[in-house]
């Protein structure tokens, strides 16, 4: 049914321009929440995900400017808290700056995913439960996710747990997404990837849950690369071309004689499985919104999720390719991370997209 003849939405309100839209809100989250994830990013590059040794203060101060004199003395005040890069270890301003603006900024989002989610309660009855449920499931995510980074920091950056916090972040991202596209639908939104054919979705529904389970392992994975040994593991199989990169240490196949290799090999062969998962869904999918009649707009996504793909094969290897042993890259370790982020939120929108349709389709079989 019509959102306008069930009384849902004005037309003013569809009407309006995008940023006078009660649906920007969680777009404008959604981009605070990829600042954040950035920034996250940035600490593991500077390899400073140990510079604030407890939580919630750093250095039993809430502020950032640590002179290493007032760091030996903390450390002699909590010896089973020195940095386990070793006890005459010492930060620079600027590391201790990376991990103190994160947790700054994670602190400063949570005014407004609490905005939102009273927001979204107060205007339930204009779009509907799920967005509600949406918002309060961000707010959840975030609690959560403050929790993990504390976990982080008391297992000194373990690698499970960087897995963890990034994972976590990905679906408190995604959940803004979710909760964006469930209201441009409410607001009347023509957009064609809301109204998928039964037929379509029914012969799709798996192969999308796939696509996107499989780009959510991969990031998974290659957070416990960067993580594993203190990010060591990039060594794994050497460096430049081909004995890095698509090599490794100079074969196709090469020993396990150590723990380096073996992790490199997992993520390179976990891409290799993904990639194949995203060209073969995409493609099937083409084929099947053509015997639907479904628009080729979720087709694009699709597509889209694997060109992402491939784009950050080229990066990954390129982090391999320029690095020297003792020197490598990071600003291109962030981008491989942001791109595979990025990847990872395009195939939810297929995932969404589907689940929208399918909620409006029965809505008009009830109706009916």
């Amino acid at each position: 049914m019509n959102v306008l003849k069930r009384g849902l939405l004005s037309p003013s309100l569809m009407e309006a321009v995008w940023w006078r839209r009660p649906s920007t809100l969680p777009v404008a989250l959604l981009t605070m929440a990829l600042i954040i994830i950035i920034a996250g990013g940035t600490i593991r590059i500077n390899d400073a995900g140990e510079s604030c040794p407890d939580w919630p203060q750093c250095f039993g101060t809430w502020g950032f400017d640590i002179s290493v004199d007032e760091q030996t003395a903390y450390w002699e005040e909590h010896p089973d808290e020195i940095d386990s890069r070793g006890e005459d270890h010492r930060y620079t301003t600027f590391e201790i700056f990376t991990e103190w603006i994160h947790r700054a900024m994670a602190a400063i989002i949570a005014v407004p995913v609490l905005l939102n989610a009273l927001f979204m309660r107060a205007k339930r009855g204009t779009y509907g439960d799920r967005a509600y449920h949406l918002a309060a499931f961000a707010g959840i995510m975030l609690i959560l996710q403050a929790t993990a980074g504390a976990v982080t920091v008391f297992y000194d950056n373990a690698d499970w747990s960087v897995a963890l916090h990034l994972s976590m972040a990905c679906v408190f991202s995604a959940a803004f997404i979710f909760q964006h596209m469930e209201m441009r639908s409410k607001e009347g939104s023509t957009n064609t990837i809301y109204t998928l054919p039964k037929a379509f979705i029914a012969a799709n529904k798996r192969r999308v849950n796939a696509m996107v389970g499989a780009v959510f392992t991969l990031l998974i994975l290659g957070a416990w690369v960067s993580s594993t040994a203190g990010g060591q593991y990039n060594q794994g199989c050497s460096v430049g071309f081909p004995t890095g990169w698509p090599k490794c240490n100079g074969n196709v196949l090469p020993s396990f004689n150590g723990p380096g290799a073996l992790v490199q090999m997992i993520h390179r062969f976990g891409a290799l499985i993904v990639g194949l998962v995203l060209v073969a869904g995409s493609a099937r999918i083409r084929t099947e919104a053509r015997e639907h009649n479904a628009t080729p707009s979720f087709g694009r996504i699709t597509d889209l999720t694997a060109g992402f793909w491939m784009l950050n094969v080229m990066i990954g290897g390129t982090y391999i390719v320029a690095a020297k042993m003792d020197n490598f890259p990071e600003w291109i370790s962030l981008l491989h991370l942001v791109v595979g982020v990025t990847g990872f939120l395009v195939a939810t929108t297929a995932l969404f997209s589907m689940r929208i349709s399918e909620a409006k389709s029965d809505d008009y079989s009830e109706e009916a």
